[in-house]
């Protein structure tokens, strides 16, 4: 019997009109999704009717969706949280790109936290 060939990995090269590129996570594509919505017709995109009426709105449906997706975590439903889960993510990549503050920064924060106990990281920041 014949050994099957490994696939191949996918090419890690950028589209030129930099929406979206192989090697990037979900969350990436996402973000730039929202953040070309940036001034876009309200009336045709919620994400443009998000960022119309400001960071404050979209702050308070961040913790909505938080708050759905930790009453979902308590019962226990895994179907619902996901969903929940997606939308928390969405609004939070929205106040990210309201706010300016890019995917990359929060994903080189997170591998600088990497491998450090949460107790020592927490005892950091107080300092």
């Amino acid at each position: 019997m014949a050994k099957k060939k490994k696939a191949k990995k996918a090419p890690k090269t950028k589209r030129q009109d930099g929406i979206a590129s192989v090697d990037e996570h979900v969350l990436d594509r996402l973000y730039v999704v929202i953040d070309s919505r940036k001034g876009a017709d309200p009336e045709t995109s919620y994400t443009a009717r998000l960022f119309s009426r400001g960071r404050q709105q979209i702050a308070k449906k961040l913790g909505e969706e938080a708050v759905e997706a930790l009453i979902e975590g308590i019962r226990g439903d895994k179907p619902k949280l996901v969903g929940e889960s997606a939308d928390m993510l969405y609004h939070l990549l929205t106040l990210w790109a309201a706010t300016g503050v890019k995917p990359a920064a929060v994903w080189a924060e997170l591998a600088r936290r990497e491998g450090l106990s949460g107790i020592a990281e927490k005892a950091s920041r107080k300092k």
